[in-house]
């Protein structure tokens, strides 16, 4: 993604909205920090894929103690 740093920004400005319009988003600067992104105002949302396949997967009641017996006797630990 392009970065420009805001004196760039303020030359170019229209230019560089018309790119972004178009699918091309910007990232404004300052002393080499990114601080803003510009964007599109119909690009489609970040979405989060915290939680995604809620319900999908169940997960076993013995879980914290799947494989203990195997990984003591791995270590020389009676089980």
């Amino acid at each position: 993604m392009k970065q420009v740093n805001i004196h760039e920004a303020k030359t170019h400005l229209s230019h560089l909205v018309e790119l972004a319009a178009k699918g091309q988003p910007f990232v404004i600067a300052k002393a080499g920090k990114p601080m803003v992104k510009v964007v599109p105002v119909d690009a489609p949302k970040e979405t989060s894929r915290l939680g995604f396949m809620s319900g999908e997967i169940l997960t076993p009641e013995d879980f914290d103690s799947m494989g203990s017996k195997q990984i003591a006797r791995m270590f020389g630990h009676k089980a």
